[in-house]
C-alpha cells in the first residue's frame, strides 16, 4: 500500500500557518527531497493553460515548490508542450515569478524527441519529448480536473499528453477515431465548433458545410462540446475508450521510464476543479470545494485517490455549464458530465505494471 500525503485546504484557525501554502510547504520539507534531487536537473511537468483561461495551478505554489528543490540540491525547470509555452506567461509562470525558466519539452518548434516502441494496437511508438527525457528527475505537477476524453484529467493525463510531441499526442486521441456526423437542420453557424477546435481542423466551406481535416485532429471533442444545439455528434464505442486509456498509460509507462524511481514525484492540486481541460483556454466555476494538494511516489495510487476525493456529493449547486446539462445519474461525478468512466485510466496504468491502486492517506498539519 503506497502513503499519500494531503496538504487539506480546509483552514481550522485563521492563521497564515494554517493555511494551504503553508502546508504544502510542509509536505514537502516532509519529504526527503534532497536524496530524490540533489545535484539533479529537474523537469517540473505542469500544464501553463492558455487563451483566457485562469485556474491553473496558482504561480504561489509552483515557487514554494521550485523553492524547496533549490534547497535540496535540485536545478529545477518549468516545462509543458512546445506550442504551450509562449502562454506561461499570461498566468504568471515566469522566472521572476516562480523562480525557474519554462521549457518547451520538444524545442522551440516540438521537434526534439526520442522514439520508444509500445505495443497498443494502432500505436506502435511514441515520440518523448527530448528536453523531460534528457532530465535526472520528474515531477509531475498536475491539476486534477475533468477531461473530454478520459473523464478526468491528473497525472496520467499530463505525462501521455504532455511528455510527447503534438504528432503523438494526436495519434492517441486518434485511438478514439471514429466518424462525426454533422446535422445541416440542427446547425446554427454560431462558428463555436471552429473556435473551440484548438488544431484548426474545424472549418465551413464556401457553401457552409462544415469540413473537418483528420489529419489536423486530435479527436480531443472539443468542437462537439462547444456545439449548442447538438448539430455535431461523434460517435466514440467504448471499446475505443478504453484503447484511449490504453494508449495513455503506454505513453506515461515510457516515459517513466527514463527515469530511476526515486528520481519522479507526483503533485496533484485538487483546486479549482472545473469539469474541462485547462486546454480549451477559458475556465468555469469549481464543481466541488477546493480539497488540497496530494503528493507521492506512485502514479497509480495518486490517480486513484485524487479520484476518490472529489465526490458527487460536493457537487456545488450552478457550478455546472448549462450546456452540459443534463448530467448522468450513475457513476463517479465526472463520469456524469462526460459519459466515461474516469476510473479507466486507472486501471489500464495498474495492468500495464505501473502500481496498484491502493494508498494511505496521511494528512499533513
Amino acid at each position: 500500500m503506497h502513503q499519500l500525503k494531503l496538504a487539506s485546504a480546509h483552514v481550522d484557525r485563521l492563521d497564515a500557518d494554517a493555511t494551504l501554502p503553508a502546508k504544502f510547504r510542509r509536505l514537502l520539507q516532509q519529504e526527503d527531497l534532497r536524496g530524490r534531487f540533489a545535484d539533479k536537473k529537474v523537469a517540473i511537468k505542469m500544464h501553463v493553460g492558455g487563451g483566457i483561461g485562469y485556474t491553473t495551478i496558482h504561480p504561489l505554489f509552483v515557487s514554494i515548490l521550485v523553492d524547496e528543490v533549490k534547497k535540496a540540491g535540485g536545478r529545477p525547470f518549468l516545462t509543458d508542450g512546445s506550442p504551450s509555452v509562449d502562454a506561461a506567461v499570461a498566468r504568471g509562470y515566469t522566472p521572476e515569478v516562480v523562480g525557474a525558466r519554462v521549457v518547451g519539452a520538444a524545442g522551440e518548434h516540438d521537434q526534439y524527441f526520442y522514439t520508444r516502441s509500445i505495443e497498443v494496437p494502432g500505436l506502435p511508438e511514441v515520440e518523448l519529448c527530448g528536453n523531460i527525457v534528457d532530465a535526472d528527475a520528474l515531477i509531475v505537477f498536475s491539476h486534477g480536473k475533468g477531461h473530454g476524453n478520459s473523464g478526468f484529467g491528473g497525472a496520467i493525463k499530463n505525462i501521455a499528453m504532455g511528455c510527447v510531441t503534438c504528432r503523438s499526442r494526436g495519434a492517441i486521441h486518434s485511438l478514439m477515431a471514429s466518424h462525426f456526423e454533422w446535422s445541416e437542420e440542427l446547425c446554427t453557424h454560431c462558428n463555436q465548433c471552429v473556435d473551440g477546435c484548438p488544431t484548426g481542423a474545424a472549418r465551413f466551406t464556401k457553401e457552409n458545410k462544415l469540413w473537418i481535416f483528420d489529419h489536423h485532429c486530435r479527436w480531443c471533442l472539443h468542437c462537439t462540446y462547444s456545439c449548442p444545439s447538438g448539430a455535431l455528434t461523434m460517435e466514440a464505442p467504448g471499446g475505443k475508450f478504453v484503447l484511449f486509456q490504453q494508449g495513455m498509460a503506454a505513453a506515461v509507462k515510457a516515459t517513466l521510464a527514463c527515469f530511476e524511481p526515486q528520481s519522479v514525484y507526483f503533485i496533484t492540486a485538487l483546486l479549482n476543479i472545473t469539469p474541462l481541460c485547462d486546454c480549451w483556454g477559458f475556465s468555469t466555476p469549481s464543481l466541488v470545494p477546493d480539497i488540497g494538494i496530494l503528493a507521492g511516489d506512485n502514479i497509480v495510487a495518486i490517480e486513484q485517490a485524487a479520484l476518490d476525493l472529489i465526490k458527487w456529493e460536493n457537487l456545488i449547486p450552478g457550478s455546472v455549464p448549462d450546456q452540459m446539462l443534463p448530467l448522468g445519474e450513475q457513476g463517479h461525478l465526472f463520469q456524469r458530465l462526460h459519459g466515461k468512466d474516469p476510473y479507466e485510466q486507472v486501471r489500464q496504468a495498474e495492468a500495464i505494471g505501473l502500481g496498484s491502486p491502493e494508498y494511505e492517506l496521511v494528512e499533513v498539519k
